[in-house]
Order: C-alpha cells, then sequence, then structure tokens
C-alpha cells in the first residue's frame, strides 16, 4: 500500500543547503529574516529559546528537533536573553562550527542547525500539506541523522549531495511520523492521523489512476459521504477531489519534468482518459500547457 508521507517527501526532493554546529554560553541572541526556507535544529546539550513570528516562544532542550519547512522572522536565544533589543553575533572558531555569546568556558547549550532547499517546483503545493512547525521531544534517532547530516555536510567525501539528500528525505519522513494527534494543523499528517480518513488518503496515493468520486473514497473509510467530506476538509485543510486532484497534478509535473513519455501517456498515469482533458486540467492547475511546463522545467535542460 502506498505511502502518503514518504511520497510527499520523495516529491519534494529535499537538499542540505547548508548546516552548522552551534555552541553558547551566558546571555545571547540571534535574529534571522527568512524567506520561506526551511529550517532545522537538534538540540544536542542544554536548553535554549526559539520565537517564531506570530507564535508562541518554543523551548528546545536536550534532544529536541525542530524543523520549520517554510521559516520566515525568527529569534534564538538563551532562555534568560539579554537586554532588549541587543543582538550577540556568531563566532566561526572551526570548519562548520560557531560559538555565540561568551567565548570563554564551557558552552551551556550545543546544537545543530542548518537549512535545507526543496528540489520540486512544486514544493509550495507539498510544503503547504504538512505541518507548519514540526516539534519533536525525545527522539534520539533524529539527533543521530541530524549528527550524520552535519558530519556529511562538512567533509567532501564522493557521492556526498546524494547521501545528504537521502539523510535528508529519512530525517523529515522520521520527524513528521514522530507527530500525530487533533493538535496538529490542517494537513495530510492530521488526515493520515485519522483512521478511516487515512485509508481514503491511502488509496488515492495507491491508485491515483482510478475514477475516484467522493461516494467511493466514503465507502473506502466507511463512512457516509457528507460526514466523509467534512470530516476530510476540516483535517486535511481541502475538500477530498481538491487532494486529489492537487496530488494528481504532482504527479504529472514530477513525471514531466523527467520527461517520462508524451503527454497522452502522462495522462494516463495521472488517471486522465485523453490528452485533451488532462491538458485542459493541467492547464487550469498550473497556469499553462503540459508541453510548454516540461520544456521549461525539464531536468535535462
Amino acid at each position: 500500500m502506498s505511502d502518503p508521507l514518504a511520497d510527499v517527501v520523495t516529491l519534494l526532493r529535499p537538499r542540505a543547503a547548508f548546516s552548522k554546529s552551534v555552541s553558547a554560553s551566558g546571555p545571547w541572541r540571534v535574529r534571522r529574516a527568512e524567506h520561506g526556507r526551511p529550517f532545522y535544529c537538534a538540540a544536542l546539550e542544554g536548553s535554549c529559546r526559539l520565537t517564531i513570528r506570530d507564535r508562541d516562544p518554543v523551548v528546545l532542550e536536550q534532544g529536541d528537533f525542530l524543523l520549520v519547512p517554510a521559516a520566515d522572522a525568527f529569534e534564538m536565544s538563551s532562555l534568560t536573553p539579554p537586554t532588549e533589543g541587543s543582538e550577540t553575533m556568531p563566532v566561526e572558531v572551526g570548519p562548520g562550527e560557531f560559538r555565540v555569546g561568551r567565548q570563554d568556558g564551557p558552552a551551556d547549550v550545543r546544537m545543530l542547525v542548518g537549512y535545507c532547499t526543496f528540489g520540486s517546483p512544486d514544493a509550495g503545493l507539498l510544503v503547504s500539506l504538512l505541518p507548519s512547525l514540526v516539534h519533536v521531544r525525545g527522539e534520539t534517532r533524529l539527533a543521530s541523522l541530524m549528527h550524520l547530516v552535519g558530519e556529511e555536510a562538512r567533509r567532501r567525501r564522493p557521492a556526498r549531495d546524494l547521501i545528504l539528500e537521502r539523510l535528508l528525505e529519512v530525517m523529515l519522513i522520521e520527524a513528521l511520523r514522530s507527530m500525530g494527534g487533533p493538535a496538529l494543523s490542517p494537513g495530510l499528517l492530521r488526515g493520515l492521523g485519522d483512521e478511516r480518513l487515512g485509508v481514503a488518503l491511502r488509496r488515492m496515493h495507491e491508485m491515483p489512476t482510478a475514477a475516484w468520486t467522493v461516494a467511493g473514497l466514503a465507502q473506502e473509510a466507511g463512512l457516509s459521504r457528507s460526514v466523509f467530506f467534512e470530516r476530510f476538509r476540516r483535517a486535511v485543510g481541502v475538500a477530498p477531489m481538491e487532494y486529489l486532484l492537487a496530488w494528481r497534478m504532482a504527479l504529472a509535473k514530477d513525471l514531466l519534468r523527467r520527461e517520462s513519455g508524451g503527454i497522452a501517456e502522462v495522462a494516463v498515469r495521472v488517471g486522465y482518459g485523453s490528452a485533451s482533458t488532462f491538458s485542459v486540467a493541467f492547464s487550469r492547475h498550473v497556469g499553462s500547457p503540459p508541453a510548454a511546463y516540461a520544456r521549461e522545467h525539464s531536468r535535462s535542460a
């Protein structure tokens, strides 16, 4: 059976853009203004505070892992930060290693932080299916993975980029599957956390070419049509057929980028009976015809 979470992460094509080890001591504060880049942090020792714009502060403790799939402005600081308005500049003390705050003496906190990129041009859609903030506590496997990512990012060994890509895929899946429950923001994870909706989501990913209807998906979930529709919309954030269309288009974009068959073949592989029907749906959803999209985004271009 298809795994929707693995499907989404695989299409995202995460890559390690930057990773560094940071230690800090005394009062300190670092501010960053980002533009939608995925930010992650693993707290290896000690504690610190993270404040993301429009969110309550989060205290990161030893063993915690945090991922913001689309980071904006945020601030990291000691639990007791310095005077308001002051900022501490990190000092590079070695390759990929930085010190913040007091430079001498033992560190109060040590963490691995970094950014990754999503190689998919459809990243906006796929990221919208994920929680806006992933905070996992007490998962030692994630800390081990982050150590591997940091080590690999700093060393220029054969197949480095390929290994980093695979490690990041595993890291993202490990972090995301560690979350769950109704407190999650609407999205794929919350839908998968609902036993009934999870069945329907897996069916859509397993058989995207099937002639699904809301009634058919509701039957798979063992719910009435109306209950299924409302429950799906509340949990995932979009209506069932809207999700199916978005997933089919994400698959189609990937096939077109990889030049995996002509337009007619792609149409069949994502559930359309003819190239013309697919072209109309694709153009309406994406804003350009399939052939034009393939020419512009071909991976071999």
